[in-house]
């Protein structure tokens, strides 16, 4: 976001940004808090608003996706990441009996409620749950893993990228979890500047900053 607002800026746009949980934000708005676009990384916290009447739900489109990850330590990156389950077994279990495993809380945390669908869906819960190191965000669980705390974490795809000290060592089906989707809408009542800042949320341009970080763009 903030490199699109740079690019942005020489055309006359000015953002202004709040960075924080999409819970803190939905919850920030719903007590009117000034704002004219939210981005959640989470739907339900769209929901949440839209349920409320507090979103242009007209205006309410997905602006790119992730995926979930293993990640551990390594100097190296692997080429070949395997989506099979015997693999994300070895990634997430292997070489230490006690390992831990860190990730978002799943009663809090969206990447947490992703990596719990995924784990229950192939299978591996039982054997990872009780292993759990249950962070309050994501870049919290890639610390645990970077500090040799956990032997593993489940994170994003975007997240993995930039943890330098960590490499991806399994990458979970797409078709294990709820698609990972960031929505974005107009708050009701936005400016017409803030509609032409949505607007060009959409553009090629921005799409491409999306995928150089890593995420998926829905076309």
């Amino acid at each position: 976001m903030q490199a699109l607002a740079a690019r942005w800026a020489g055309n006359g746009a000015q953002v202004r940004f709040s960075f924080a949980a999409s819970s803190v934000l939905a919850r920030q708005i719903e007590q009117g808090a000034p704002a004219d676009v939210f981005i959640s990384a989470d739907e339900a916290w769209m929901d949440h608003l839209a349920a409320r009447g507090l979103i242009d739900t007209s205006s309410r489109r997905v602006l790119a996706t992730n995926r979930l990850v293993v990640v551990r330590m390594a100097s190296t990156s692997s080429s070949e990441i395997s989506e099979s389950t015997p693999a994300l077994r070895d990634a997430l279990l292997a070489g230490d009996p006690a390992g831990r495993v860190a990730t978002g809380d799943p009663a809090h945390v969206p990447v947490g409620r992703y990596a719990e669908a995924a784990l229950r869906r192939l299978g591996l819960w039982d054997a990872v749950s009780a292993r759990l190191v249950r962070a309050d965000n994501v870049r919290s669980a890639l610390a645990f893993v970077e500090r040799g705390e956990a032997v593993a974490g489940i994170v994003y795809a975007t997240d993995a990228r930039v943890a330098k000290r960590l490499r991806v060592a399994a990458r979970f089906p797409q078709a294990s979890h709820p698609p990972i989707t960031y929505p974005v809408a107009l708050i009701r009542g936005a400016t017409p500047a803030a509609r032409e800042i949505w607007t060009r949320l959409f553009t090629e341009d921005a799409r491409g900053v999306l995928r150089e970080a890593g995420f998926g763009v829905v076309e």
